[in-house]
C-alpha cells in the first residue's frame, strides 16, 4: 500500500473541498487511478482533475497512466490570464 498525499489548488481545491487529500493506493497504481478514486461522485472536481496539470514530488508529470511512484500529488488547474 502506497500513500500519496494530493494537493489541491485553485479551482481543484474549492471542488474538493480541501487543500490536500491523503489516498492509500495499491502499490504500483497510476496517478490516474488514484485520482479517479478521489474524484469519484464530484463531477466538478472530476472535470477539473481532468484539464489539471499534475506535479509528482515537484516534477511534471505527463503520463497518467504511468505507475506513479511520488508520495506528493500536486494538481494545478488552469489560470486565466497566463
Amino acid at each position: 500500500m502506497t500513500t500519496v498525499t494530493v494537493r489541491w489548488f485553485a479551482a481543484a481545491a474549492e471542488a474538493a473541498g480541501a487543500a490536500q487529500t491523503v489516498a492509500h493506493a495499491p502499490d504500483g497504481a497510476s496517478a490516474a487511478s488514484v485520482l479517479a478514486s478521489l474524484t469519484e461522485g464530484n463531477e466538478r472536481l472530476g472535470r477539473i482533475v481532468a484539464s489539471s496539470s499534475l506535479l509528482a514530488d515537484g516534477s511534471a508529470l505527463t503520463d497518467r497512466d504511468e505507475r506513479l511512484t511520488a508520495t506528493t500529488l500536486d494538481v494545478l488547474p488552469a489560470f486565466a490570464g497566463g
